[in-house]
């Protein structure tokens, strides 16, 4: 089973997302960036789901880290901020690709099989 490391720090859009994905993926949570550049590292997941406002550490800032450490690895940024600079922001810190939040289910289903083959 594939895993997906989730960074999110609302515990509503945390069990939102586990219950959309638990079924399908094995999944590890993180609610920091910090922790969710440690549990990248520790887990080694196949794609990341990367809140991008997050306490301490953002999402930008855990995305730049983790993509240093692995190149390849998938990051979707998540965030309800929609305007084009904000994702163009994240491109740049190493996400693969952006969803505004509330997020679209099928939309977030499709593009996480997309990306994980």
């Amino acid at each position: 089973m594939k895993k997906i490391l989730i960074v999110e720090d609302i515990d509503l859009n945390i069990d939102l997302l586990i219950q959309f994905l638990e079924d399908d993926y094995d999944l590890v949570i993180a609610k920091d960036g910090a922790q969710g550049v440690s549990l990248a590292k520790e887990a080694l997941p196949d794609l990341v789901l990367m809140d991008i406002s997050l306490p301490g550490m953002d999402g930008y800032q855990a995305a730049r880290l983790i993509r240093q450490s692995f190149p390849k690895m998938p990051i979707i940024g998540l965030s309800a901020h929609a305007m084009q600079a904000d994702i163009q922001k994240a491109i740049e810190a190493g996400c693969c690709d952006y969803l505004t939040k509330p997020v679209d289910d099928t939309l977030l289903l499709t593009k996480i099989k997309t990306l994980l083959g």
